[in-house]
């Protein structure tokens, strides 16, 4: 299941408890068209891989985690593995999502 972050002190736990997981985070907003669309895909990648973190950060409630990450479009999709990012790419392209994840973790 993906989990939804709450704010800046959430999001900076859920990556420290990851350790060498990948971590995935969904950059999102609740009016946009495309985060709708791949929004139930997201949800059916986190139980598939259940081995990865997927964690979705609103962009209105978390702008201060968006503006740390660059994020200029939704949906947008970071990640990180060590804390560190790897990969990011924008678009709600879900066969491009499930390929990264396949070949990062």
């Amino acid at each position: 299941m993906a989990v939804h972050i709450k704010d800046r002190d959430d999001f900076v736990s859920k990556l420290n408890d990851a350790g060498d997981s990948l971590v995935v985070i969904n950059f999102f907003a609740t009016w946009c068209g495309p985060c709708k669309m791949i929004g139930p895909k997201v949800e059916d990648l986190a139980k598939e891989f259940n081995n990865i973190l997927l964690l979705k950060v609103d962009v209105d409630e978390c702008e201060d985690i968006a503006v740390e990450y660059n994020i200029t479009s939704m949906p947008t999709f970071v990640f990180v593995k060590n804390q560190s990012v790897v990969l990011q790419f924008s678009g709600a392209n879900y066969d491009k999502l499930r390929q990264t994840i396949v070949d990062l973790k």
